[in-house]
């Protein structure tokens, strides 16, 4: 399962982490995030120790989204090296995570 990004953990998990951050910013009252959610476990698993794949929950950290700039959920960004370097919106198919993912190794 993924592991909860918050605004208090961002900085050690993205900015100082030293693998690569997949980061899903959905809502509970979000459909589409509801429908990616089981995906994005499934990633959090199958990367395990390459890429860090976490959560950010919108209304309950505000200061990460209004960073950067999220607005639709869900979102995945992607970073490496702390860098953001790659964005997905809305309810995207598995394969075209994993690619992204792969693209981050």
């Amino acid at each position: 399962m993924a592991q909860a990004l918050t605004d208090s953990n961002f900085e050690e998990i993205v900015t100082n982490g030293e693998l690569p951050v997949v980061v899903d910013f959905w809502a509970t009252w979000c459909g589409p995030c509801r429908m990616i959610s089981p995906i994005i476990d499934k990633m959090a698993e199958k990367y395990a120790g390459r890429v860090n794949v976490v959560k950010c929950n919108v209304d309950e950290s505000t200061d990460i989204p209004m960073k950067f700039g999220i607005r639709n959920i869900p979102t995945l960004l992607f970073f490496k090296g702390g860098e953001l370097v790659g964005k997905s919106v809305g309810a995207v198919p598995q394969a075209e995570i994993e690619k992204k993912i792969e693209e981050l190794l």
